[in-house]
């Protein structure tokens, strides 16, 4: 699909709207320089565009993405210039220079780095980040379009539609997402093809003791589970209202204690089962609420959990909806598709989008705590207006010579 070149208003420049000393300073040039060691995809030679700094322009590419590639270099180059030497001449590479430049980095480096420096972010203080002693969690998925080329089609696929197909591949991913800040962390993404449930085997890794990670019914199963249950973390899941769950003991709080087997013969015979905590409830008066709701939890002890507050705590899951609302829509922008033509290049995108998505989050929750606010208070809009009040009087992409970043 042709793209019309189109540019930021006239005067403005990218620290106009998101400092580059938010993104600098989230991602520090220190470790991108150590990621890109470890990789082997550190410059060898002085470029127009170093590694380095392609990997900025990648989280940039993902905050303009109605804007032209040049068009966000040169606002890239003319925030660097304006941080560091105004009198330097900006030399914006051409279309084919930049995709150069993006093949030679690779997505694996984005992908390390997004690995290395995308966590939870809540502390103590932030509101809405816990229940007790628990970090709240949520797991979920969803799809991302991607440009119409014949080899993003080859290696992601395509939903069906009604006639023939969707106009767009597709790419799947899942992630988790930190309640309390809307950071997404662990996200890992493959073709349309790829269910969601081989995604979240990968996720889950970066479950921790002390969380408590709600998810859907669609991903409860005894060896996802299982999976999940022995990263020390702990699970509160919905699922189905017809799954048999016989009550081995009732509990005061109207919950009671079950077991889940990994097969219907370990069933039969009562063995290898798991023990699990079950909560039945209704939403009475609630316009749409099914008859019922089920969830199963690994707390056990209905004291330190009531069966009535996991259960209004459950639907905290839909902040991930949110999360991912946000990244989809108001950072990305409605009906916008990943660019890429390629699929390396694709996936590049798709964790820069993420890194772009978790400095915005992450000034967003510094400013919530200054504020004694709950950072879902915080729209994007007012994100951006953040950012600008905390323009950086600091080198945010130290070159190695100033001529070295045209």
């Amino acid at each position: 699909m042709a793209r019309t070149v189109a540019r930021l208003p006239a005067g403005s420049r990218i620290t106009d709207y998101i400092s580059l000393g938010v993104i600098a300073k989230t991602f520090p040039v220190s470790k991108i320089h150590s990621v890109l060691a470890a990789t082997g995809t550190a410059s060898v030679r002085q470029r127009d565009l170093p590694a380095h700094v392609v990997v900025y322009y990648v989280i940039a590419l993902a905050l303009y993405m109605q804007s032209s590639y040049r068009e966000v270099l040169r606002c890239l180059l003319e925030g660097v210039q304006w941080l560091l030497d105004p009198s330097a001449t900006v030399k914006v590479a051409g279309k084919s220079g930049i995709s150069q430049a993006r093949t030679r980095l690779g997505w694996e480096p984005v992908r390390q780095l997004h690995d290395a420096v995308v966590k939870p972010i809540a502390v103590r203080s932030t509101r809405g980040a816990w229940y007790r002693h628990w970090r709240l969690v949520s797991l979920d998925g969803s799809t991302l379009d991607v440009a119409d080329e014949a080899a993003n089609d080859a290696a992601f696929g395509r939903p069906g539609a009604s006639r023939g197909s969707s106009a767009y591949p597709q790419i799947r991913f899942v992630t988790l997402v930190e309640n309390g800040t809307h950071v997404l962390f662990g996200s890992q993404m493959a073709g349309y093809g790829t269910g969601e449930i081989t995604l979240a085997k990968a996720v889950l890794a970066n479950l921790r003791p002390g969380m408590l990670c709600l998810a859907d019914r669609q991903f409860f199963g005894f060896t996802l589970w299982n999976q999940a249950r022995q990263t020390g973390a702990d699970l509160l899941w919905r699922i189905k209202k017809n799954a048999r769950l016989p009550r081995e003991k009732q509990l005061p709080d109207g919950s009671y204690l079950s077991r889940i087997y990994p097969s219907e013969q370990d069933r039969r015979r009562q063995s290898n089962g798991v023990k699990v905590r079950v909560i039945d409830y209704c939403l009475d008066g609630v316009a749409n609420a099914e008859p019922i709701y089920r969830l199963v939890t690994t707390i056990l002890d209905h004291e330190k959990a009531p069966a009535a507050q996991l259960a209004a705590l459950y639907h905290e899951r839909w902040e991930i909806e949110t999360a991912l609302d946000e990244l989809k829509t108001h950072l990305r922008g409605a009906r916008i598709v990943l660019r890429s033509k390629t699929p390396d290049l694709v996936r590049q995108e798709f964790y820069g989008l993420i890194m772009a998505h978790f400095a915005i989050r992450g000034l967003m929750h510094e400013a919530a705590l200054k504020a004694g606010e709950d950072p879902d208070r915080l729209s994007f809009l007012h994100a951006v207006r953040v950012i600008r009040r905390k323009l950086p009087r600091f080198a945010a992409i130290p070159p190695s010579a100033a001529a070295h970043l045209s």
